[in-house]
């Protein structure tokens, strides 16, 4: 991926996070929350991370292989393990999927801005990238303070806006730093 593309897709993603928010309508606030728990949300980000990791399990190398000879073993492993998920742990998966996303999203991002120091604008869609692993991290092991987040966040009107118009300015600049490339 390159330095441009990764920038110009992390800008738009926080402008369109941003812009959600800043309009804050009704439905945005009653979607987000009932996403944490949803059947169908669960479905589609952990079933995405899910995928995406089998996937790159079957990229390893010979080298990568340490216990095994071909991936297969491991792939059909992970696969047990995201159906149990489904069966065994369904309450939050949704947010453990978008944690799993951000995760595995991180490496193309951040690989696109590796050794281009030329370029100081890249620090807007690394540090973005960084928040979001921080992040990532902290909901994985503890899902349910997103649920808490979301309930303080629409409790009064002007919360989302002032968050959403906060990653809507740093998106917009993050994409505008795009084509500075």
């Amino acid at each position: 991926m390159s330095l441009f593309l990764a920038t110009l897709l992390a800008g738009l993603f926080l402008t369109i996070v941003g812009g959600l928010l800043v309009w804050n309508h009704s439905l945005i606030g009653s979607s987000a929350q009932a996403g944490l728990r949803s059947g169908w949300a669960a479905g589609l980000l952990f079933g995405s991370a899910a995928g995406w990791f089998i996937w790159r399990i079957s990229q390893l190398g010979e080298s990568d292989l340490i216990f095994v000879q071909t991936p297969q073993p491991i792939m059909a492993g992970f696969a047990v393990l995201a159906v149990l998920a489904f069966i065994y742990a369904p309450d939050f998966l949704a947010v453990r999927g978008g944690s799993a996303l951000m995760l595995l999203s991180a490496e193309p991002l951040l690989n696109s801005a590796f050794m281009e120091y030329q370029y100081p604008q890249r620090l807007l869609m690394v540090s973005a990238v960084y928040s979001g692993l921080c992040l990532a991290l902290y909901l994985a092991a503890a899902p349910y303070r997103l649920r808490d987040f979301l309930g303080w966040l629409f409790q009064a009107p002007g919360r989302p806006r002032w968050l959403g118009g906060g990653l809507l300015l740093y998106g917009l600049a993050t994409a505008i730093a795009a084509f500075t490339y």
